[in-house]
């Protein structure tokens, strides 16, 4: 029963996970180039101490080159001066020396070969590490424009559908507003038919006349002439003389 407990727990978790994981791909791949950058530090790490045991053979190598020209020379003089016995050492020393040499120089080939072949392979993995993961940023980035294009088609949908709802509120307002201005404008003409015009012009005409008929006093007293308006005719001051200022009547 604890097992069966501890796998559903195992497996709520692991769904947990995996949902964070797909709603944060970004981060999850961030993590996962943080340890491949640590992978390349160890794995360089490793690479430097096999360039290290290069070296080292390398250096044995020039040691022993440098050995087998100088035990060569030493057996070659003692056997010119008929010093058999010292030409016989130098002589096995001699070959003692070769043998290793041999050895070396084939571990030495070997050893660079490999640091060579590690060389490529380091490179080959994080040069396909890399086009992985500048194709996984591109696919997140792909995959959030595609959100965001998803996101606001379905906020463009649903403004089309409460638009189309509000159609018919818009079609009914539209129509109540022009019910109401027709109304006003009835209002308005039956308010002007109903106004009286001929007492307005008669007004009119009544307020013009004593306007001429008061222009016509004041223009007699001032002995200016005065011609009176033709919607007056006649008027008792339009027989008054012509005078300018300073004339005098005639007894």
């Amino acid at each position: 029963m604890l097992k069966r407990i501890g796998n559903l727990f195992r497996g709520f978790v692991g769904l947990f996970v995996s949902s964070m994981e797909s709603k944060n791909p970004e981060a999850l791949l961030e993590v996962e180039t943080e340890n491949l950058r640590k992978q390349i530090a160890q794995y360089n790490q490793g690479l430097a101490s096999h360039a290290g045991l290069c070296e080292r053979l390398m250096s044995q190598i020039r040691k022993l080159e440098a050995d087998q020209q100088d035990l060569r020379a030493k057996a070659s003089a003692n056997l010119k001066v008929g010093n058999r016995e010292a030409a016989g050492q130098y002589a096995l020393r001699l070959q003692t020396v070769e043998r290793e040499l041999a050895e070396n120089r084939k571990q030495g080939e070997q050893a660079e070969a490999t640091y060579r072949d590690l060389v490529k392979a380091r490179d080959v993995s994080v040069q396909a590490a890399k086009q992985k993961i500048e194709g996984l940023r591109a696919g997140i980035s792909d995959l959030k424009m595609k959100r965001a294009q998803a996101e606001l088609t379905e906020m463009a949908s649903g403004m089309v559908s409460e638009i189309g709802g509000a159609g018919e509120t818009l079609d009914r307002l539209q129509t109540m507003v022009q019910t109401e201005r027709e109304k006003a404008a009835g209002r308005v003409r039956v308010a002007r038919d109903s106004i009286d015009t001929g007492g307005i012009h008669l007004k009119e005409a009544e307020q013009q006349a004593l306007a001429d008929q008061a222009l016509a006093d004041f223009a007699a007293r001032e002995g200016i002439s005065f011609e009176p308006s033709p919607l007056t005719g006649s008027n008792p001051g339009a027989g008054a003389k012509s005078m300018g200022p300073g004339s005098k009547e005639t007894a």
